[in-house]
């Protein structure tokens, strides 16, 4: 599958990968060059092949309170709200922003590996009778992310969003949301727009010398600031108190999996940042982390921090090693490497 924009990254040397299923870019110049632009200026991405699936009628929110944790009837009007789809065990499914229109329309953008699976769980678990669209193939959506994100989208003409707001102009959704840890703002229009608004944006960015970023330093930025990935650091097994995210949990609603959920408030394993004693030492997913010398945990992912400049982790440890601070070891290809627990959030 290919997003609207491919054609445009191959006109910028995109090194393009198959990210489940689809086609997208890796990097275009280096992981840690479009990592730093992020980090210090301002980047963009295509993240076209994430979900939109539109939620309306007088029944959205009975079906939304049904199926999510969190009390969407709580947020206001032009307001996003980060949570989960659980299962029936309490698990999470998939985490999503809901974008609330108003108390008969909302968005949800579920990740594009489990888009599919989301739109069924909606329609299947449909207790409002909302109307169910799913127009995933009509829109494109890019992020723009860094300290210089509200420069970039002056220049461009567009107001920026307050933080976790947004605003829809022109069949235009513009929020300030993202998956790097930094200021920064998603644009969501429809693919023909989407191509021009993602020109225009490049043309800007290299005024200032930043430029286009790939999957490979989204994967870095999202983990030095300790942000899920779908299908990774959980995948039907993990429920928001494991994942440390128990803030997306409003008890005083019913929602599926809820029983099951607070019968298990406090996890034997809980998710935490690793960051590592040595600078060269990459730990991946799967590796066993130890503490006292005995097997106490697991990594769901791992790179390299370019901000750090060593290696750094995420994964679940058991609640007895999980204070930040403590030593630990990660096994990597046999051998045995010291890290120091942290909260997920590594980078400040």
């Amino acid at each position: 599958m290919r997003t609207p924009l491919y054609e445009e990254h191959l006109k910028l040397n995109g090194n393009m990968v198959d990210f489940h299923g689809w086609e997208m870019p890796l990097y275009y110049e280096s992981i840690i060059t479009e990592h730093n632009y992020v980090r210090n200026g301002c980047g963009v991405f295509d993240v076209s092949h994430m979900g939109d699936i539109f939620i309306e009628g007088t029944g959205s929110l009975k079906t939304l309170q049904h199926i999510l944790p969190t009390d969407v009837e709580k947020i206001n009007d032009g307001e996003c709200v980060y949570t989960a789809f659980l299962n029936n065990e309490g698990n999470m499914i998939d985490d999503t922003i809901i974008y609330r229109f108003n108390k008969e329309k909302f968005l949800c953008v579920p990740n594009a590996a489990t888009k599919d699976r989301i739109l069924k769980h909606i329609v299947d678990n449909n207790v409002g009778n909302a109307s169910i669209s799913d127009y995933s193939d009509r829109l494109g959506c890019i992020a723009v992310q860094g300290p210089e994100s509200s420069e970039i989208m002056n220049e461009v003409g567009f107001k920026f969003p307050d933080f976790f707001k947004f605003y829809e102009k022109d069949s235009i959704i513009v929020s300030g949301t993202g998956y790097t840890g930094e200021k920064g703002c998603e644009i969501i229009a429809r693919n023909s727009d989407i191509i021009l608004i993602w020109n225009m944006i490049i043309k800007s960015l290299r005024k200032k010398g930043y430029g286009p970023c790939g999957l490979g330093s989204r994967d870095t930025l999202r983990m030095e600031k300790g942000m899920l990935l779908s299908g990774q650091d959980f995948d039907s097994d993990r429920n928001p108190y494991e994942a440390s995210i128990s803030f997306i949990i409003t008890s005083d609603h019913e929602y599926i999996g809820k029983e099951n959920l607070m019968n298990n408030t406090k996890p034997e394993y809980v998710f935490r940042g690793f960051i590592s004693d040595e600078e060269k030492v990459i730990p991946r997913h799967g590796n066993t982390v130890e503490g006292n010398g005995k097997e106490s945990g697991i990594i769901t992912s791992g790179s390299i921090s370019p901000t750090l400049k060593r290696g750094i982790a995420l994964g679940y440890i058991d609640r007895e090693f999980s204070k930040p601070g403590n030593k630990v070891n990660i096994i990597i290809r046999n051998s045995t490497h010291p890290f120091k627990v942290s909260r997920p959030r590594m980078v400040p």
